[in-house]
């Protein structure tokens, strides 16, 4: 299994360059540029990032094809390929109503379709030549004015329903798993999608000599993502019942995280906390489930070199 780094948005840009500078000298396959919102822009702070590194995959993870018109992420795409030298990876995703009609004003309707057809418009316009497209969603008849060093650039999706999933399979070079995904989910995911699908999973680390601590810095991040999950694949299939998902969600609604519900048996379901050997077996599951990529979530509270030092560690390396 090899290792990502995801950078938080809550990062500055200057410091966003130092961490994957440094996880381009730790050995790091991939580093992915989030984008929440409101945060930092991932495409403007990727091209810094791909700028000053040589080696290191530079992943955008995740836009999605409502606030960014498809035409327009592969405008963006091909410029990050030509600053990067081609180890642009981009990471397309279907977002959610909170955000896009509840918070943004965006109408949220047919998500797969659309990012189906997004998916569609920027490998055709990767290719350099005149797209002509007539979708229910999008109809665009353009084409780059250049021709990006790679025509085939990676694409993955970050979703997680079952149609998402099967999309994924069909038409993506990968998948990146949510924060949460458990060794259980990864193997459903693994045998839905098959063998030719790179699979990358983001993943909450926290290792230190004294365990408990090392596992109470992650019970926050735990209880609102499973707040943000509630009662969803991610959490059934890790063995949740559904009043427990309802208690996680209701807090995470009420913007008061059920830190207090986060056991240390839910720790070791969905993150790789405690001393080094704890996060060893959690990784290692992970990999014996089919997971090709832990992609080690950032902290800004925790020094990143030593994130990364205990991630390499952790998978023996």
């Amino acid at each position: 299994m090899r290792l990502a780094f995801s950078i938080s948005g809550h990062r500055d840009a200057a410091s966003a360059v130092a961490v994957a500078r440094l996880a381009e000298e730790a050995g790091f396959d991939t580093v992915w540029i989030t984008e929440d919102y409101c945060e930092r822009g991932a495409f403007a702070l990727a091209g810094a990032i791909a700028a000053v590194t040589g080696r290191i995959r530079v992943g955008i993870g995740v836009v999605n094809p409502w606030t960014r018109h498809p035409a327009l992420i592969a405008m963006e795409l091909a410029a990050l390929e030509e600053i990067s030298g081609g180890r642009a990876i981009l990471g397309l995703g279907a977002s959610n109503s909170r955000w896009m009609t509840d918070r943004l004003g965006i109408p949220f309707d047919r998500p797969i379709g659309r990012l189906t057809e997004a998916v569609d418009i920027v490998r055709a316009m990767m290719t350099g030549e005149r797209v002509d497209h007539r979708g229910e969603h999008f109809r665009v008849s353009a084409g780059l004015s250049f021709t990006p060093p790679r025509r085939t650039p990676p694409i993955v999706l970050g979703v997680k329903g079952p149609r998402a999933l099967a999309l994924a399979a069909e038409r993506a070079d990968g998948l990146l798993l949510s924060i949460l995904s458990s060794a259980p989910y990864v193997a459903s995911v693994r045998e839905r999608v098959g063998a030719g699908v790179e699979l990358a999973a983001y993943v909450g680390l926290s290792v230190g000599e004294d365990a408990r601590a090392a596992r109470d810095r992650l019970r926050p991040m735990v209880a609102t993502y499973l707040g943000v999950h509630g009662d969803h694949e991610i959490t059934r299939t890790a063995g949740l019942d559904a009043g427990l998902c309802a208690a996680f969600r209701e807090g995470w609604l009420s913007d008061a995280p059920r830190t207090d519900l986060v056991d240390d048996a839910l720790l070791e379901l969905f993150a790789a906390a405690g001393t080094a050997a704890d996060a060893a077996a959690s990784l290692g599951r992970l990999a014996a489930a089919g997971l090709d990529v832990a992609v080690v979530r950032d902290d800004p509270d925790t020094d990143p070199g030593r994130l990364m030092h205990a991630a390499a560690l952790a998978i023996g390396r």
